[in-house]
């Protein structure tokens, strides 16, 4: 059994980035069908961004389409295509403590709200000497899962 004071409880988002977002809207959107939720835009993330949904309720998993504000400007949300994946966590306080107690590397602001309202986090995709755990090249938000994500997964697993 493990120490760990948290789950992982599934795949909240991935993020994909272009420099075009409507090129990004017509694959995911247009041909693929999901379905548009909402806009989102933030200056010191460079961030212009079209939050698409696939699936039902407190089980729903985000394609987050991001386009830069300004291509030349960091954080270039459109490098790596894939820009990250979100995982829902059911605490994620407790999380980042233990994490961060192990060594892990994150990325700098802290836990804050993300664009769909939830506090999130964000795991450096490298580690350093500091903290040498990151993401395996990958960056990595970890997501506070509301209560009805929490008891939509808990129910799942009771199922199982």
């Amino acid at each position: 059994m493990s120490d760990r004071p948290f789950k992982v409880l599934g795949v909240q988002q991935i993020a994909v980035g272009g420099l075009d977002k409507m090129e990004l809207r017509k694959l995911w959107i247009d041909t693929l069908g999901l379905e548009l939720s909402h806009e989102f835009q933030s200056e010191s993330e460079n961030v212009d961004e079209d939050i698409a949904t696939c699936g039902r309720g407190p089980l729903k998993v985000e394609v987050d389409l991001m386009q830069p504000l300004d291509p030349g400007k960091r954080p270039k949300v459109h490098e790596p295509a894939l820009n990250h994946v979100g995982l829902w966590i059911d605490d994620l306080q407790a999380a980042v403590a233990w994490l961060e107690a192990k060594g892990m590397r994150f990325a700098p602001g802290g836990i804050r709200k993300g664009a769909t309202g939830h506090d999130v986090c964000f795991v450096h995709p490298k580690g350093n000497d500091a903290a040498p755990i990151g993401g395996c090249g990958v960056l990595i938000e970890l997501v506070q899962a509301p209560p009805e994500v929490v008891e939509a997964f808990a129910t799942i697993a009771a199922a199982s």
